[in-house]
């Protein structure tokens, strides 16, 4: 799994016109699922995120985690991240999950979230046309991937 993590001081998600999504001071998660993940990357990087020490204290010092601030999270499915660009212009997606084995992953990496923050999660919709928004806030935009864990 690769997860786009970016501290947001609000992000929406549009969808056909309509917000499906928004949130205030929390973190967007645009997360891509591949074809080798499994349970276990799901619970790594759930934790992961939900501890990163990303938001500031009193000092202004990022030392406080999601969990700490009682942010909010929008996790939005984007199989792009495993976008292979090496060979010619038009990248290619063949190590991105399809949505048979991409869909329940996904959907329990929501779970997981939940579970790891203790409050709802919101969401883009699998699959669907969306329109993301977000003010970055820092800005803090950080890449994690469950395949290289340093």
């Amino acid at each position: 799994m690769k997860a786009v993590i970016q501290r947001v001081s609000q992000s929406s998600v549009t969808i056909e016109n309509k917000i499906v999504a928004k949130i205030q001071k929390g973190l967007l998660v645009l997360l891509g699922i591949e074809e080798a993940d499994a349970h276990e990357d799901v619970v790594w990087l759930a934790s992961k995120i939900a501890n990163l020490r990303i938001f500031g204290d009193e000092n202004e010092v990022m030392n406080r985690s999601l969990k700490d601030i009682d942010g909010e999270v929008i996790v939005v499915s984007q199989f792009t991240l495993h976008a292979l660009t090496k060979k010619g212009n038009r990248p290619s997606y063949i190590k991105a999950a399809k949505p048979d084995s991409a869909i329940p992953l996904y959907e329990k990496f929501v779970s997981q979230m939940e579970l790891e923050i203790g409050k709802k999660v919101q969401t883009g919709q699998f699959g669907a046309d969306m329109k993301v928004s977000l003010l970055n806030d820092g800005p803090v935009t950080i890449i994690i991937d469950t395949k290289n864990k340093e």
